[in-house]
């Protein structure tokens, strides 16, 4: 049984599909933007972004009774590569160690022309 995840804390998903999953011990969040509650991005800066991006996975994150403790996988997109370096200092904010495992890519373009977009994987214990 899957069970939706939303918070009014958070943007709701942009198209046909759930902002986080909660099944069998797993929790799915799509990407997260760094976007407000209304869908608009709080910044042109990557860092700006970044930041609500995590933000927004935290407010998704407690109301499954979760912490970024629980996070094991991580993917983040990136407009330019060149902004990796800034992301992963804002990402070093919100976890110890042992780290998630993490892909990065490059992307041609993020809905709403955003310079970020993050999604995650966490266990329920």
């Amino acid at each position: 049984m899957k069970q939706q995840i939303s918070s009014a804390k958070a943007p709701k998903a942009l198209g046909p599909y759930s902002a986080g999953i909660a099944t069998e011990g797993l929790v799915f969040l799509s990407g997260q933007l760094g976007a407000d509650t209304k869908g608009n991005l709080v910044s042109e800066d990557v860092v700006g972004q970044a930041k609500k991006a995590f933000e927004n996975i935290g407010v998704l994150l407690e109301v499954s009774g979760l912490t970024y403790d629980d996070i094991v996988k991580m993917t983040v997109l990136l407009s330019d590569m060149n902004d990796f370096a800034k992301v992963n200092e804002e990402y070093a904010k919100y976890f110890n160690e042992p780290f998630p495992a993490r892909s990065c890519f490059e992307v041609a373009k993020l809905p709403k022309n955003a310079k970020v977009e993050i999604e995650c994987i966490a266990i329920k214990k």
